[in-house]
């Protein structure tokens, strides 16, 4: 039978989403592209804020019309809009044949087999968000030279407006003989470059050895033949230690790049949100990365308009951008979510003012970015190739400054044909915004 599989929201649902799809090769489904030709189709849904929800919702409705104008046998539906809204999906959307929870993506082939057996319920697997799913095989969705290693699932930080603990759990490391074993099978299948995921991987280890095992476990990663990159995502500021730091600056494979989420620096919003950090932490934290790594690559993110931010916090975080000079940034709209403590609270922001200046936030940053690209005229960097425009004729490749999806690219200039997959040493020779332009180095 043919299975079409639709991945929504993070990178974490995403190796949720590859797990999945193991599994269904496994038991014999076959994977296709076409909404038409599907006997089954799966929606891995995101809801961690209102957008990601309705985003979630609408390929539901369009991917149940299938059963009238395809062969569409069964829709399933997984992930967080699955486990926070099981009981709406049931009243509100009469397509859906199976219900599955975020720690419950290993009950998906039982699930089917449920649903085309016609026993004349819905299934709904939603087990304790304790533990892990079981372990499987992983088909990998992102050209088969980079992947995310999740290393933990779930959160113990309690942010006032984040929804996450609630639909993922408490923090749930991985140990570390598994994602070291992930890590390897990885490696032999030609992938270069891990991505290291969770909903804070800072902490990673805490739970199961006692102590913070992130540098334990990087040194161990580097240790692994074929891996060329590691990259480290969701770093909370209060949890990077010296000792991380130190690694990172020690392991030629460790990227000198983190994403360390901020969401703001005004320290009266910052206790709001439940943070731990002040904006003297911060600055402190980042200095201690620049004076380790001087050519580290900074990624952060912000919120803006939480409820009882003000005309002049907002002013303060624009300067605290220019003061900082982020190398990357990304900036959202607060929203309001069921749930969280924030959403009770009556000093919320109007709609057209957090958009306002969620706009200002980036075209500040905008600036900046243009600003730090300059500097890098006449360098020349280690390039991983991820394709060819052929109508331009230019390769397109990432530095170690550029996460997938949401950092920017280098474009390639080469007389020679380079392959996905490839490092290439390139002289950068121009810049905008947010991209590199550079000549192979020969």
């Amino acid at each position: 039978m043919n299975v079409l599989f639709v991945s929504l929201g993070c990178d974490k649902n995403l190796v949720d989403s590859e797990h999945m799809l193991g599994d269904l090769i496994d038991h014999g489904y076959t994977i296709c592209d076409d909404e038409a030709d599907a006997d089954i189709i799966v929606v891995n849904t995101c809801s961690f804020i209102a957008d990601a929800m309705e985003e979630s919702i609408q390929n539901i409705i369009d991917l149940g019309s299938y059963k009238e104008n395809g062969k569409l046998k069964a829709l399933i539906v997984t992930g967080c809009l699955a486990q926070r809204f099981t009981e709406n999906i049931l009243e509100d959307l009469p397509e859906v044949d199976a219900i599955i929870g975020t720690n419950s993506y290993d009950e998906l082939v039982k699930a089917i087999d449920e649903v085309l057996e016609k026993k004349g319920y819905l299934p709904v697997y939603k087990k304790e968000l304790t533990g892990l799913p079981k372990d499987g095989r992983r088909v990998l969705t992102t050209g088969g030279h980079y992947a995310y290693l999740k290393i933990a699932e779930g959160c113990n930080k309690r942010c006032t407006y984040c929804i996450i603990p609630y639909i993922r759990g408490d923090y749930r490391s991985v140990p570390m003989e598994r994602i070291l074993e992930e890590a390897k099978q990885l490696a032999e299948d030609g992938v270069k470059e891990l991505i290291l995921v969770a909903q804070e991987t800072t902490v990673y280890g805490m739970d199961i050895y006692g102590h913070k095992s992130l540098p334990e476990l990087l040194n161990k990663l580097c240790e692994i033949d074929g891996i060329n990159w590691i990259r480290i995502l969701y770093a909370y500021p209060e949890e990077i230690t010296d000792e991380l730091i130190e690694c990172m600056a020690n392991q030629p494979k460790i990227c000198h790049y983190i994403d360390m989420p901020i969401q703001h620096c005004n320290d009266e919003l910052l206790r709001k949100m439940g943070r731990k950090t002040d904006k003297a932490d911060i600055m402190n934290i980042a200095a201690k990365l620049r004076a380790a790594m001087p050519d580290i690559s900074l990624r952060t993110t912000l919120i803006c308009g939480f409820p009882g931010e003000t005309e002049e916090m907002h002013e303060e975080l624009l300067q605290f951008i220019k003061d900082m000079k982020f190398d990357r940034l990304g900036a959202f709209a607060y929203s309001k979510e069921d749930g969280t403590v924030a959403a009770t609270w009556d000093n919320q922001v109007d709609e057209e003012l957090k958009q306002k200046w969620q706009e200002e936030v980036m075209l500040c940053q905008k600036d900046i970015s243009l600003a730090n690209n300059k500097n890098y005229i006449g360098k020349t960097l280690p390039v991983f190739i991820e394709g060819k425009l052929p109508e331009d004729g230019v390769f397109v490749g990432r530095t170690y400054r550029d996460t997938p999806s949401v950092d920017g690219f280098i474009f390639v200039n080469s007389d020679t044909e380079l392959t996905s997959g490839q490092f290439v040493q390139v002289t950068v020779t121009s810049f905008d915004e947010y991209d590199l332009i550079g000549d192979v180095k020969l």
